[in-house]
């Protein structure tokens, strides 16, 4: 299997045996970059779905050399235990594994319907697959949405739970506006099959964000989206992510693919920049009062900071800042 002229390659390293491709009408991707134990976890997540729909995983692995993830996968297709495809993405970054996962799955699998998105640090709920293609279904909602709840390492950092950093942006299923991570989300086919490629912007690719505009230019062309709060999956927050530089960092980054996500959306406009620019400058004014509500409300200093960061990250996105927190993956 190879990617498009121009793109470094795609490699299929392993196909589930007798793997039924014109059955499948959901595909869940699952990129990976050296989480291999935690890569297994999911994956038996996944098994243990409850549902009588038939579907197959694609674990695509973002790290060309040493290939933990796929080795550690690659037996569990072998034996049937998982259906699906174990592929290789050479480019690294978030993006090229994302587009790679969703190529593959629009190549593959003729009769995809629902193509579904979890990350190799997640544990899905019994019930996650069912419910997320329920609810597209029920709502006739072209994506769909649910939550990340975090599990912190540290048991005693539940305190960052409400903190806006990890808090979902919805609480209850239903139709919304907006969508923000592919961290838990279902796209139909057609949606696939009428955006451009590569669906998500490569300029995103170590800084996070592509998924954001992805979004953005989806729900820009009028498809319908949703969320399904029944459908949480459960995301493991290492040490290094509560320290104060990383949220710091984070809130920057949000703040930053904030306006290059809005800058993209305004292009056509006249005076598109220049409204990306006064909405950037008002945020930055307005968030010491934000910051002042926040700290009164939650008493938490570093929730109380957020819309400042992002506000400053606004501003500094016109200046050519990009914070690309995945381009040291081990630092991030």
């Amino acid at each position: 299997m190879q990617s498009k002229p121009g793109t470094k390659s795609v490699s299929l390293l392993v196909r589930s045996p007798e793997l039924a491709a014109d059955v499948v009408d959901c595909v869940v991707t699952l990129p990976t970059f050296r989480r291999p134990q935690h890569l297994l976890e999911t994956l038996g997540s996944l098994a243990a779905q409850n549902t009588a729909r038939r579907f197959a995983v694609i674990v695509i692995e973002n790290e060309a050399e040493e290939r933990a993830g796929a080795e550690a996968a690659a037996p569990l297709f072998a034996r049937k235990e998982m259906e699906g495809l174990v592929i290789v993405a050479h480019e690294r970054g978030n993006c090229a594994a994302y587009n790679a996962g969703w190529r593959t799955a629009l190549e593959t699998f003729p009769n995809l319907r629902h193509l579904l998105v979890i990350d190799d640090d997640e544990i899905a709920a019994p019930g996650w697959l069912e419910a997320m293609c329920a609810t597209a279904e029920k709502l006739e909602a072209d994506i769909v949405g649910g939550p990340q709840v975090p599990i912190f390492a540290d048991g005693t950092a539940d305190r960052f739970r409400r903190h806006p950093v990890f808090l979902p942006p919805y609480e209850r299923t239903g139709r919304v506006p907006a969508l923000f991570s592919s961290g838990n989300l279902l796209v139909s086919r057609h949606v696939l099959e009428a955006m451009e490629q590569p669906f998500l912007d490569l300029r995103f690719n170590f800084m996070g964000g592509g998924d954001s505009d992805f979004l953005s230019r989806a729900a820009q062309k009028g498809y319908r989206l949703a969320w399904c709060a029944e459908a949480p999956v459960h995301e493991t927050v290492p040490a290094r992510r509560l320290e104060a530089d990383w949220i710091r960092a984070r809130s920057l980054r949000n703040g930053v693919i904030s306006t290059l996500v809005e800058k993209k959306k305004r292009a056509g406009e006249r005076l598109g920049a220049s409204r990306v620019l006064g909405k950037s400058l008002a945020l930055l004014a307005l968030s010491p009062l934000r910051c002042l509500r926040s700290l009164f409300a939650t008493g938490s200093v570093s929730s109380a900071m957020y819309p400042v960061y992002v506000g400053l990250g606004r501003v500094l996105a016109e200046f050519g800042y990009a914070n690309e927190q995945y381009r040291e993956p081990d630092k991030n």
